[in-house]
């Protein structure tokens, strides 16, 4: 359910960014969302479809970048994708650590069109 707020500001701030530049219409907004973010995709675009009837971002597309998680192993110097119920970094076996890669969540581009 956190993704109505969320969604929300997405279309604000798409808007503001629009009317900035004279905008017509938005036709493309590009996410990132890390998968660690909290962040459902399919709440966003569901949400998104109802909030932004009558807005400049009525009809557009709602593109999503996912960033898998990141672990880090100090012994390796190394980030890799951690493997289900393992910590275990690929090259040596060591329990790696977690790192913010993976818990993005902005919005990277807005495509509009002006008249």
């Amino acid at each position: 359910m956190h993704e109505f707020p969320i969604t929300e500001q997405i279309i604000k701030i798409a808007s503001e960014k629009a009317k900035e530049n004279n905008a017509r219409s938005i036709t493309r907004i590009t996410l990132v969302v890390g998968e660690q973010s909290g962040f459902i995709g399919e709440s966003i675009q569901m949400y998104f479809d109802i909030i932004s009837k009558d807005t400049l971002c009525e009809g557009a597309v709602l593109e999503m970048e996912n960033i898998k998680a990141k672990w880090y192993c100090p012994d390796c110097n190394i980030h890799y994708t951690r493997q289900p119920f393992s910590f275990a970094c690929p090259d040596c076996g060591n329990d790696g650590m977690p790192t913010n890669i993976g818990k993005e969540f902005y919005v990277k581009d807005i495509e509009i069109e002006t008249e």
